[in-house]
């Protein structure tokens, strides 16, 4: 494992509980069908209702759509300008010296999807192998109720460049054989079976699929081996020395691939944040299925 410090146990964390510097994150929100007429994919609904029912003891509650995405935009989950996260994690009381862990429930993809924002905004994070449903399942501490939250500090980005990459560096990607694009959905959505809730049914011309759905364990909702991702990714020619670009339907579950390459020791990764849902509406790029 290249980034040991980027994974952490449910018994690591239970023994930080308490640490002054720690800042415990939960990161959950999940995704409903959107209402009749509507013209976006689904609505990302945060997941405070069930926070407030049981979380790690400490934790403070991250709403990704509310606070962490950028507003001018109908894309969803969208990376906003810096100051705006600069003074939303700042609100949230991370600063100098924390030590940061994010968890999710239901999927680890809403906390890889947070390491990956503080990866490019130059602050290192854990995930919580397993999130919270093993947490949970080990019959570990819970609390309910509002998040008591951390003093607000003071946070200043340190951007690491190129963890992001909008659609026309996408299609400048496509066939090129230095590069190769990695579709992180199932396969109904990658082989453009049926309707998608994204828009034109299929994927982006010549991307390969590792699905975030085969690199993690589903009997203990941890990640896979590094042995069995990389066999995952090699097979289909996901080699570290090529350029990788990882995308999805709105930029998450993607996050789950790019955490496996990064520990992998993959260097020259990267998301199409926006992917399906701007791609697939977009008729004057082309489209692949099959």
């Amino acid at each position: 494992m290249r980034d040991r410090q980027a994974l952490i146990s449910t018994s690591e964390l239970a023994a930080l509980l308490g640490d002054q510097s720690l800042r415990l994150y939960d990161c959950s929100t999940k995704t409903v069908p959107p209402p009749p007429g509507s013209d976006v994919p689904y609505v990302a609904v945060p997941g405070l209702p069930e926070f407030e029912a049981a979380h790690i003891p400490g934790a403070d509650f991250l709403d990704i759509q509310g606070e962490f995405s950028d507003q001018a935009t109908k894309l969803r989950f969208m990376m906003p300008p810096i100051p705006q996260l600069e003074a939303a994690f700042g609100r949230h009381g991370l600063g100098p010296g924390a030590r940061v862990v994010l968890y999710s429930a239901g999927t680890m993809w809403m906390s890889t999807r947070f390491w990956w924002m503080l990866r490019s905004l130059g602050c290192d994070a854990a995930v919580l192998e397993g999130g919270f449903e093993k947490w949970r399942a080990e019959g570990r501490p819970t609390e309910s109720g509002m998040s008591k939250g951390y003093p607000p500090a003071t946070f200043v980005a340190a951007p690491r460049p190129g963890l992001f990459v909008d659609k026309a560096a996408v299609l400048r990607a496509i066939g090129q054989p230095g590069t190769v694009i990695v579709n992180a959905l199932g396969d109904d959505l990658y082989k453009g079976i049926g309707p998608s809730r994204y828009g034109r049914p299929g994927r982006i011309p010549g991307s390969v699929q590792v699905s975030a759905a085969t690199l993690v364990d589903p009997a203990g909702q941890g990640f896979t081996t590094l042995a069995d991702a990389g066999e995952k990714f090699a097979a289909k020619g996901v080699t570290p020395d090529k350029h990788v670009i990882a995308y999805c339907g709105g930029g998450i579950s993607a996050t789950i691939d790019l955490f496996m390459l990064h520990q992998l020791g993959y260097d020259d990764i990267t998301l199409y944040d926006a992917s399906m849902g701007e791609w697939a509406r977009d008729e004057s790029v082309p489209i692949e299925t099959g």
